[in-house]
């Protein structure tokens, strides 16, 4: 295991960090998995006060032994923005309690993802009061936020400079974030990465075809090895729900150094196929279709298609495409078979692409059941 200074906060954090939304079978598959994953290296565990039943899982491993390790396990809870500071105090302290801890090394607001969330921890008397005051007293040592928000959200949150860290989705398959992440590096910021082999492709079960253009690697060490030679990212989040699960991502755990000859070969293959299975199809993500009147995420909806005619992850798009419509700010945006035909993006589109069959296609491929979030 190696480990990396997680910004401005000075801790040295394992590169890959144990988060705890899918370890909720029960209290002892729970503390097995976090046992296995100290024993493993992992010195950072990542929960939440909105993932179900994980804070008092958490704690009752600390109360169970855990505690006996807590100098050198660093732990972050992330709870909701709140319109006031009284209602931030009371979850700090309901998240301690739970959690059997006298203090959290990291807080993250959770969620900020929409420009209303900005203006909460923003306010002069709202959550970041009780944050601070928390701060001051010692209960938390740093905060930082967590976002599935716009590229824009994210990078007017970075430039408050009232976090330490950003937790935040950036993959192989999903690179829009590229430019929020150099800013958090210039600004000293930890980077944690959510979700890199879930929501990164669903790369646990990657499709046969996908397998095949990996060559000697799986997909799943490819997007891992992306993630990892670049030495802005701090930590990788492995949402293990029992110990086996713990397993195939810490192979990669001491291969932290710059990309090989073969695995830019690779990625460039990968490229190259999906350039020419695609053609005249592509979409290039520059995000120039937006806004849409019908409030459809059109580079997203159109990404899923690439994904799913390149590599056949239909799978993944059918999953990530379900969400849309039933996540909230979590995910937003309608489904493509909303389009009206208005034809407000097709000057926009410097690739000149028929955007309107391309999404009724889409829709047509990954349309399969509506999804939700594991935990609101």
């Amino acid at each position: 295991m190696h480990y990396r200074r997680f910004g401005k906060t000075n801790l040295h954090l394992s590169v890959f960090s144990l988060g705890t939304m899918r370890y909720l079978a029960d209290v002892a598959t729970a503390q097995q998995t976090i046992a296995k994953a100290l024993e493993l290296g992992i010195n950072h565990i990542e929960t939440a006060r909105g993932y179900g039943k994980s804070e008092e899982y958490l704690g009752a491993a600390i109360a169970n032994g855990l505690s006996l390790q807590r100098s050198q396990v660093h732990i972050t809870s992330k709870i909701s923005p709140t319109a006031d500071a009284d209602s931030m105090r009371r979850c700090i302290d309901e998240s301690l309690t739970r959690l059997n801890i006298d203090y959290l090394d990291c807080l993250g607001i959770h969620g900020l993802n929409t420009w209303e969330h900005l203006e909460m921890v923003q306010a002069k008397d709202g959550c970041m009061q009780a944050v601070t005051e928390a701060i001051s007293d010692g209960r938390v040592k740093h905060v930082g936020f967590s976002t599935h928000g716009s590229l824009e959200l994210i990078q007017a949150a970075i430039n408050t400079d009232l976090f330490a860290f950003v937790n935040l989705h950036y993959y192989y398959f999903w690179q829009r974030n590229a430019p929020a992440i150099q800013l958090a590096t210039e600004k000293d910021m930890g980077v944690f990465i959510i979700s890199p082999a879930d929501k990164g492709g669903k790369l646990y079960t990657p499709p046969q075809t996908l397998k095949d253009l990996c060559q000697t690697f799986s997909p799943l060490e490819l997007n891992y090895r992306f993630l990892l030679s670049d030495k802005r990212i701090t930590t990788l989040s492995i949402g293990a729900a029992n110990p086996k699960e713990l397993i195939e991502p810490l192979q990669v755990a001491d291969s932290n150094g710059e990309l090989t000859s073969t695995e830019i070969l690779t990625f460039q293959q990968l490229e190259n196929h999906q350039q020419q299975v695609l053609g005249t199809e592509k979409c290039s993500q520059c995000y120039a279709c937006l806004p849409c009147p019908e409030n459809i995420n059109i580079p997203e909806v159109l990404r899923l298609r690439n994904l799913a005619v390149a590599y056949d992850m239909k799978d993944y798009g059918q999953y990530r495409y379900g969400m849309f419509e039933n996540a909230g700010h979590w995910f937003p945006g309608m489904k493509a078979n909303r389009c009206t035909e208005c034809g407000d993006c097709l000057p926009r589109c410097p690739e000149k692409l028929d955007i309107p069959n391309l999404l009724a296609d889409t829709h047509e491929q990954l349309k399969g059941k509506s999804g939700r979030r594991l935990w609101g």
